[in-house]
């Protein structure tokens, strides 16, 4: 299965942490660069972090200092690891890789 899925949404307090996990199977996972986006309701789909094939990453400043994106190649998997969670944090957080996406998974941040 190449095409990614996402899985660890849920509920949770604001402050609180969630991890992501993005697996695909396939060693051109390994060799793509992985990114997040998450879709509040009724907004547009949003850049949250990237990881390259190298292990640079890169953050949506909105994120930036609270929200950790790795890799392990090994398992096929990205992880987007996300702390200090804020009620604005809401979406439905999405895998891509070469164009490819997941189907999501809800992370909802309330009290």
């Amino acid at each position: 299965q190449v095409q990614p899925a996402e899985s660890g949404g849920g509920l949770v307090q604001p402050g609180g942490s969630l991890r992501l996990s993005c697996a695909a199977s396939g060693s051109i996972f390994a060799l793509s660069s992985v990114g997040w986006y998450r879709q509040a309701p009724g907004k547009e789909r949003e850049f949250v972090a990237e990881v390259t094939n190298l292990g640079t990453t890169n953050y949506a400043g909105s994120v930036k200092g609270r929200f950790t994106i790795s890799r392990d190649n090994a398992k096929y998997t990205v992880y987007l690891q996300m702390n200090s969670l804020k009620p604005e944090d809401t979406a439905v957080y999405f895998c891509m890789f070469r164009g490819m996406w997941g189907k999501g998974t809800l992370v909802t941040v309330s009290s």
